[in-house]
């Protein structure tokens, strides 16, 4: 079945940076879009960054744009999310997605499968 297993998450400091990875199987992973979001309490699930099945197109929320970095190993199943310069802001349980390549935007009905989610907590 179908799997999306987010790890890296955890306590840094304010200009700290950490490093999320998700794991995937179940699915051709090379044919799908990944991306990240992340959901702060009492908020909506919002996007964070996305990237093209050919990594060859990414895009941000304004929120990380110049902080956030994402990628992907296709050789690895495996989807990055690299954050520096974190800000108390930034904390929220972060959860990566796919679709399939023929979706487009960022709005997240347009993802197919979702990971339980990783816990990153900035403090001031």
């Amino acid at each position: 079945q179908v799997q999306l297993v987010e790890s890296g998450g955890g306590l840094v400091q304010a200009g700290g940076s950490l490093r999320l990875s998700c794991a995937a199987s179940g699915f051709t992973f090379s044919i799908y879009d990944m991306g990240w979001f992340r959901q702060a309490p009492g908020t909506e699930r919002e996007f964070v960054s996305v990237i093209s099945w050919r990594a060859g197109r990414t895009e941000y929320a304004d929120s990380g744009k110049g902080r956030f970095t994402i990628s992907r190993d296709n050789a690895k199943n495996t989807v990055y999310l690299q954050m520096n310069n974190l800000d108390p802001g930034d904390t929220a349980v972060y959860y990566c997605a796919a679709r399939r390549f023929d979706r487009i935007g960022t709005n997240r009905n347009t993802f197919d499968y979702w990971g339980q989610g990783t816990q990153v907590t900035v403090s001031s």
